[in-house]
């Protein structure tokens, strides 16, 4: 029997739920394909409409970037299964629809059932809800799924970098969702404590 090495490729599932923050979930695609990393990408009807909408980006420009591109109604898809090969998955932006799913167990498309079986598996799920205010419901909805393993790490990004554009404000969203995935970036000037 042949074994093959499955530890050469990186392989990163990215979901995109339907809340404003698409410019995140375009910009980690672009920094994973940068670091060699396969991206395998999933996103809900609502999700492809805020990336058109906040980014300008198409399904085709997308498409370029990333490994493969799935159907999100194609629940026999290849992400759906727990014996697909895959370090973690984030859902950015993740909505409060899709957080409520997935905190009751409803996987009912292709991005709750690729969150879900990351869950079981014991794998590195990253959820980055951005929605403000939120209510008990939202938050219990965190601390579940937090309880039950993912990363809840909210769209708020820091300025002791002291940004001077939108895109520097972007970079240390993304640098922060990359350290979660254990993926090394420059994307942000880290807090040293000392003067600059």
């Amino acid at each position: 029997m042949i074994l093959k090495d499955f530890s050469a490729k990186r392989r990163i599932v990215v979901g995109v739920a339907g809340a404003s923050g698409g410019i995140y979930a375009y910009r980690l695609v672009q920094v994973l394909a940068d670091c060699g990393i396969e991206v395998h990408f999933v996103a809900s009807n609502a999700g492809w409409q805020v990336l058109e909408y906040e980014c300008g980006v198409s399904r085709e420009q997308l498409t370029k970037l990333v490994h493969k591109v799935y159907d999100v109604k194609r629940i026999d898809s290849a992400i759906a299964s727990g014996s697909f090969p895959c370090e973690a998955m984030v859902v950015v932006p993740c909505s409060m629809k899709t957080l409520g799913c997935l905190a009751g167990g409803i996987t009912d498309n292709l991005l709750t059932r690729s969150a879900d079986v990351t869950l079981k598996e014991g794998r590195k799920l990253v959820l980055v809800p951005r929605e403000t205010p939120v209510h008990a419901i939202h938050l219990e909805n965190m601390l579940k799924l937090s309880q039950a393993g993912a990363r809840i790490l909210p769209a708020c990004p820091g300025f002791y970098h002291k940004p001077q554009t939108i895109d520097e404000l972007v970079d240390m969203l993304v640098g922060k969702i990359c350290d979660a995935l254990g993926v090394q970036t420059n994307l942000f000037k880290r807090w040293t404590g000392e003067e600059n």
